[in-house]
């Protein structure tokens, strides 16, 4: 499969989700990282982008409830290229009713070969990287392809 370049510019496009019993560590990492977080335009679901909006006191854009739509939200992004990272503290122990959801932003995020980072550790290496800070090139899959591809009918 041949690949194409989609330019990631010096402000990235980070959306910043979690699970409720993952909120107050990804608060705290937030807060840590305010100042690197700063310039970076911001997405997040429901109750955490509220949160993180008066903790950091930056314009955050708050999507639906995880639950309610805003995980598939952000995955729509990612596929539009309106994301370029993904950090997503989720709860490995806690079933989620809407499992099914999760699953699929964590594919969109591989599908179109964006960062995930999903516990403080992954994201404090992400966030310190020097390409966080300066223009980037991802490589995807060309789905050109596989969009235009002729689809027959069996007889």
């Amino acid at each position: 499969m041949t690949h194409k370049k989609i330019a990631m510019e010096h402000d990235k496009k980070i959306a910043l989700v979690a699970h409720d019993n993952k909120k107050s560590d990804l608060i705290e990492w937030a807060i840590y990282n305010r100042v690197l977080l700063a310039h970076h335009r911001i997405y997040a679901t429901g109750t955490t982008g509220e949160i993180l909006e008066q903790e950091l006191g930056v314009k955050i854009t708050k999507l639906q409830s995880g639950p309610l739509g805003g995980d598939q939200q952000i995955g729509a992004k990612i596929a539009d290229n309106e994301v370029d990272f993904l950090i997503f503290f989720w709860d490995p122990l806690e079933p989620m009713p809407h499992d099914p959801d999760v699953k699929a932003l964590l594919r969109m995020a591989v599908v179109w070969n964006i960062p995930i980072a999903c516990n403080r550790a992954s994201a404090d290496f992400m966030i310190s990287s020097p390409l966080m800070d300066s223009h980037y090139d991802r490589l995807v899959p060309d789905y050109d392809v596989y969009r235009t591809r002729k689809i027959t009918r069996d007889e």
